[in-house]
């Protein structure tokens, strides 16, 4: 075939395959053949009432506050769901009809030199029988080489008339993407450029309010723990590490103390980084052994109980020095009422939203667990409460909102399975599991600035999100 019928044999087939894609495709695309647009009278009316439940949880893996709200359904969101959608769509027919003006210009470009060669085809076939008839005056070599070229030819004319059936598809679908496109602009129109904006004005404002409310937002229920996020892995077994959950933002010191017996210093790090990497700003050595691991570091000084005795101390960092000191009365200690893993944890103190908390047990009580709130400044005793769980049961405990948190073992398989509230003085068994990764847990306590549960697992200083519950009413509940 010679080089001209080639190229015309290329853009014919390329012409026959892209109308062939146009006329499959393009009606998919564009929503022509199955999209059905929804107008704007099944638009949802936004209900003006507010109430609010929140999920709210310490922190991810990187270290990012969460919180989690379930709203009432209003679905605030369903208009701008479908003005996304509605202008997502209207921007794909705009482009789609640009497209296929510029197709429609190379097929007119190209449809004028199919018709100029057609004519040439049906010039050639009428002088080709021309001289046919008159064959016998030519030679028998050129009358062949004629015939071939012609028998070449013959294959295009139904190309052609196909393609003259495609360029008319081509224009049906300029049109009716034009039909199309007025149409969205017509609902656009009608749905109104200003709803968007309302809408997003709202959600705005709603943010702002659930920012102030999370604010305010102190107290809940435990619904879930989840980690652990293993922070580093260093010293014994049994320990305790924690920050203050009364530092500012900017104060993020981390204390560490290892073991629960004959020891007195404490290692201080400016930062969890620092703590990470082993870098000590500070040691303390304490002027009493601990016992223990359930030590609590509140507003700038350590509360921890002193060995073989009930006296608890209260130490400041800034001071370097001892504040208070004061026996809890009755309270067991010296591996009398400890936990399940024993280690001198007969006494652990602890913090929540409220203020500081001791948890023990008494002769008085049967061995079961007190809990009482203490003085920060004297360490004087503000009010008790006696549970009917026994000490010796109790894995670890921890306070939340004043209400304490008792797991049923140290060992894997743990759980939470006892609360006391000391706001209304009763008790309920729960089934809240935890994974103790390191089979082994020897301290967990509650930050409440972090709303995350500190713990020492076996050798590894780890933390636990905790999923709080709370209940907002606004000005509309009765």
């Amino acid at each position: 075939m010679s080089p001209p019928l080639l190229k015309l044999g290329a853009v014919l087939s390329t012409m026959a395959m892209i109308s062939n894609w146009m006329s499959q495709t393009l009606p998919s695309l564009v929503g022509l053949n199955t999209t059905r647009l929804s107008t704007p009278d099944t638009l949802t009316q936004i209900s003006p009432k507010e109430g609010w439940q929140v999920y709210s949880s310490a922190q991810d893996p990187d270290g990012r506050c969460i919180c989690t709200v379930v709203a009432p359904e209003q679905n605030l969101c369903s208009r701008d769901a479908k003005n996304r959608q509605l202008r997502q769509l209207l921007e794909k027919v705009q482009n789609m009809s640009q497209s296929i003006e510029v197709l429609n210009l190379r097929t007119q470009r190209d449809f004028q030199y199919v018709l100029k060669m057609e004519t040439q085809m049906k010039g050639l076939k009428a002088k080709f029988r021309q001289i046919e008839d008159d064959r016998k005056t030519l030679m028998t070599k050129h009358f062949q080489e004629l015939k071939e070229k012609m028998d070449e030819l013959l294959p295009l004319i139904p190309v052609l008339e196909q393609y003259k059936t495609d360029a008319k598809l081509i224009t049906q679908f300029k049109e009716e993407i034009r039909n199309l496109s007025a149409v969205l602009t017509g609902i656009q129109e009608e749905i109104g450029a200003y709803d968007y904006e309302e809408l997003h004005q709202r959600v705005l404002s709603l943010e702002t309010r659930l920012r102030d409310c999370m604010k305010k937002l102190t107290c809940g229920k435990l619904m879930k723990i989840t980690g652990p996020i293993t922070v580093k892995t260093s010293g014994t077994r049994f320990g305790a590490w924690m920050t203050d959950p009364l530092a500012s933002e900017k104060n993020n010191r981390v204390w560490y103390m290892d073991s629960y017996t004959n020891n007195k210093i404490v290692r201080e790090y400016k930062s969890m980084a620092d703590f990470v990497s082993g870098a000590e700003s500070r040691t303390y050595n304490l002027p009493f052994k601990w016992a223990g691991t359930n030590h609590v570091v509140y507003n700038g000084s350590l509360y921890f109980n002193k060995y073989q005795s009930n006296i608890i101390i209260k130490y400041s960092f800034d001071m370097g020095r001892v504040l208070a000191q004061r026996s809890l009365e009755y309270a067991g200690f010296h591996n009398v009422y400890p936990y399940t893993w024993g280690g001198f944890s007969d006494i652990d103190l602890m913090a929540d939203e409220i203020g500081l908390w001791a948890v023990y047990a008494t002769n008085q009580n049967a061995g079961n667990i007190v809990i009482s709130q203490l003085n920060q400044d004297t360490l004087e005793v503000m009010k008790s409460w006696s549970t009917g769980y026994p000490k010796r049961s109790a894995g670890e405990s921890f306070m939340i909102c004043g209400t304490l948190y008792v797991t049923n073992s140290h060992l894997t398989g743990a759980k939470v399975y006892y609360s006391y509230s000391t706001k209304t003085s009763t008790y309920e068994y729960t089934d809240i599991p935890f994974h103790n990764q390191y089979f082994h847990i020897s301290m967990l306590d509650y930050n409440a600035r972090d709303r995350a549960l500190y713990a020492w697992n076996n050798g590894h200083q780890v933390l636990f999100n905790v999923t709080l519950f709370h209940i907002i009413k606004t000005e509309d509940d009765t």
